[in-house]
């Protein structure tokens, strides 16, 4: 047997400079990305930081000319005087925040679940109409409708009760839930819920057992959204809640300012306890966050 003739064309190496600069260049495209994020997120953070440092301040270091971003003294009792201050009762304005927020979200979970199902896998006459009509309340805040809701709330006998705002925090924040569960609902294919039936599944059992499963990011991104604006909500807060007690943070926090003095180390402190519950929230389910605001974008 004779050996194999070697192949007369050399291999063709590739060029080793080229290769450097095109990693060299990979390498100064995540620098600048990084360097970009870098840029975001101190711009986005320094607000927050700067608050925080500010509720260690006293209110003359707070106003002092020229400013001086570390406090000259720290003050950390200003976490535990404020909650006694004549201004308003704080420790009621928590729980009365928390109270509306957490119903208002747990009302509209309720409420959008199985509403944006039904859209989303039967037809019925009139289902083009609702969903329009689920977009148009989106066009309206409870800021330009304060008025109404106020005169609604007095001629049901609900004014300046947790009630009255547990239903207008829900209202106006149901067209989104609604909108985002259809989407997730729609994305799942109906022979999941066909064999689901075969198996001998109500259409309860196959909404509660085999659908919210699927569509649970979608869930978590009502849940934080409701939960956010509820706690955040403010204008129909100040009308309609008139008794201190009742009041959310976002209206007590306005109590600290008046025409002629304001106390704003507790400004900052009542600021920093406010946007503690919501950074918490967004920790705990960042990554189901993040799964259900994306979803449908890759097909």
């Amino acid at each position: 047997m004779t050996a194999p003739a070697p192949s007369l064309v050399a291999p063709v190496q590739p060029a080793p400079r080229r290769r450097r600069s095109r990693e060299s260049g990979f390498s100064w495209r995540i620098a600048g990305r990084m360097l970009a994020g870098l840029v975001i997120a101190v711009v986005f953070v320094a607000p927050y930081l700067i608050m925080l440092i500010g509720s260690f301040k006293s209110r003359d270091n707070i106003l002092a000319v020229p400013p001086t971003y570390l406090p000259t003294e720290w003050h950390p009792e200003n976490y535990l005087t404020m909650w006694s201050t004549p201004e308003t009762p704080l420790p009621l304005n928590l729980i009365s925040t928390i109270v509306i927020a957490v119903c208002a979200t747990a009302l509209v979970l309720v409420v959008c679940v199985p509403a944006a199902y039904y859209t989303a896998r039967f037809r019925f006459p009139g289902r083009g109409v609702f969903l329009f009509l689920v977009v148009v309340t989106q066009m309206l805040q409870p800021t330009v409708l304060a008025t109404g809701l106020f005169k609604e709330m007095v001629a049901l006998g609900i004014n300046d009760t947790w009630l009255a705002m547990i239903l207008i925090n829900a209202a106006f924040n149901l067209a989104f839930a609604v909108w985002i569960m259809h989407t997730f609902f729609a994305g799942v294919p109906k022979e999941v819920d066909e064999a689901a039936q075969l198996d001998g599944a109500g259409k309860w059992a196959v909404l509660f057992r085999v659908q919210l499963p699927l569509v649970w990011p979608g869930i978590v991104t009502a849940i934080i959204y409701t939960f956010v604006a509820s706690w955040n909500e403010f204008a129909a807060s100040l009308v309609i809640l008139s008794t201190d007690a009742n009041q959310p943070l976002s209206v007590a926090l306005t109590k600290f300012v008046g025409q002629y003095d304001a106390a704003w180390q507790y400004v900052f402190a009542v600021s920093v306890v406010a946007v503690i519950p919501v950074v918490v929230l967004f920790m705990l389910i960042e990554k189901r966050l993040v799964g259900g605001l994306t979803a449908g974008s890759v097909k």
